[in-house]
């Protein structure tokens, strides 16, 4: 089996998904073709070497739609070779997309694969494409399988999470990501998106509030409340009765935030970045899926990562940084509380509560912000985690070269 190597890691910034977001008038598959073009000016890459494209996309329809890997290979003007193909784990998709490039490199089937995500949440509103899991009612009642804003205030009510808790870890997130963003630690993988005239749209993250105060989180009303009376309340109690009831804890504030995004990972094997002249910046040490029941739900990342570390023959105590993705505040809080971990190294930089979580490129972009951090303070090991819809969850170990 073959080492996989981390040759580059690109991303866009993150704009508000709404109209007049700082990317909302830049199609999606643009978004991809200009961090596609940026990767070959950083790596002086001949793109005919690449053999596939591999794009997480969470709603492909619209804009995303009909293979947007595809669509952004030809915007970009790669060569007629090189294939491309979306791929789908919910939130988990731009980190699975790396998962299965590695797979096929390590197998000796490929040798160079650009791996990512994007999702324009903006132009295409998540749950658009629907599904069972969205709409089929004898399904849900079946399963007790719920929306994850019910999911997240289920765990915080299970794990005793106050409202302060879980404001006062939102606010370390946004002021983690304003101090990055002041030193710049960023910069390194984040290209600048600029219009048909080369005029710069957006060149940083658009989504933080520095300004948050913990007062102000804690004036935010409970976002979905209303939801659990349609009936989610009643349906997560029916599967933990030891309740009784489900407090509401989770608002805008401490929620992963809704922007528009897209990330690239270029990975390949040791011959061909030699081949290349492309010198490697981490290899995947090991990968791992799960899933817990539907109706936690958002708790998956917590046995991905005992089977990541299992197949790695690592401990947690071996991982020196972690990236969690902040679907909501009890999401890395139950993580951490799991595992024993203090928050010094989990999420160093913020965020996608502060930062926004597009969901089919987070997973990649997490991989980039773990690989550059891993630099700059010459640490060795990482692992990046997220959870993923209907209780699934994925997990990678990093180990900078």
């Amino acid at each position: 089996m073959q080492n996989v190597l981390i040759f580059d890691c690109v991303r866009t910034p993150r704009g508000r998904a709404r109209i007049g977001g700082g990317l909302n008038e830049v199609a999606p598959h643009q978004l991809v073709a200009d961090l596609l073009q940026a990767i070959t000016q950083r790596l002086s890459l001949d793109p005919s070497a690449v053999a596939d494209l591999l794009l997480g996309c969470v709603t492909p329809v619209g804009d995303q739609g009909y293979n947007i890997a595809q669509a952004s290979l030809l915007a970009a003007s790669w060569p007629d070779g090189v294939a491309g193909a979306q791929v789908n784990r919910y939130c988990a998709s731009g980190l699975e997309s790396i998962h299965s490039a590695a797979a096929r490199i390590a197998a000796g089937w490929d040798d160079l694969i650009v791996a990512g995500g994007v999702e324009s949440m903006s132009r295409v509103p998540l749950g658009s494409d629907g599904g069972p899991l969205l709409d089929d009612p004898a399904l849900m009642l079946e399963t007790a399988a719920i929306p994850q804003g019910i999911s997240a205030d289920l765990i915080a009510s299970l794990h005793g999470m106050s409202r302060e808790t879980l404001d006062t870890f939102a606010l370390q997130s946004q002021v983690r990501a304003e101090a990055a963003r002041k030193k710049s630690l960023f910069k390194k993988s984040l290209i600048a998106i600029k219009d048909e005239n080369g005029i710069v749209l957006l060149e940083e993250d658009e989504h933080p509030r520095p300004s948050s105060t913990l007062e102000a989180l804690g004036g935010l009303r409970p976002a979905f409340a209303k939801t659990g009376e349609l009936g989610f309340d009643a349906l997560a109690l029916r599967r933990y009765p030891i309740l009784g009831e489900i407090a509401h804890r989770h608002t805008a504030g401490n929620s992963s935030g809704l922007v528009d995004g897209a990330s690239l990972v270029v990975l390949g094997n040791e011959a061909t970045g030699k081949r290349l002249k492309m010198k490697p910046r981490a290899r995947i040490r090991a990968v791992a899926v799960a899933s817990s029941e539907p109706t936690i739900m958002l708790l998956g990342m917590i046995p991905a990562t005992e089977k990541v570390l299992a197949k790695a023959e690592l401990m947690m105590a071996d991982i020196d940084l972690i990236e969690i993705n902040e679907a909501f505040a009890a999401v890395p809080l139950a993580f951490m509380k799991h595992f024993g971990l203090k928050d010094t190294n989990v999420n160093v930089n913020g965020g996608a509560i502060a930062l926004g979580h597009p969901v089919g490129a987070t997973g990649a972009m997490l991989v980039g912000t773990l690989v550059d951090e891993l630099e700059q303070r010459n640490k060795k090991l990482g692992l990046v985690t997220l959870c993923a819809g209907g209780g699934q969850g994925i997990a990678a170990i990093i180990e900078l070269i």
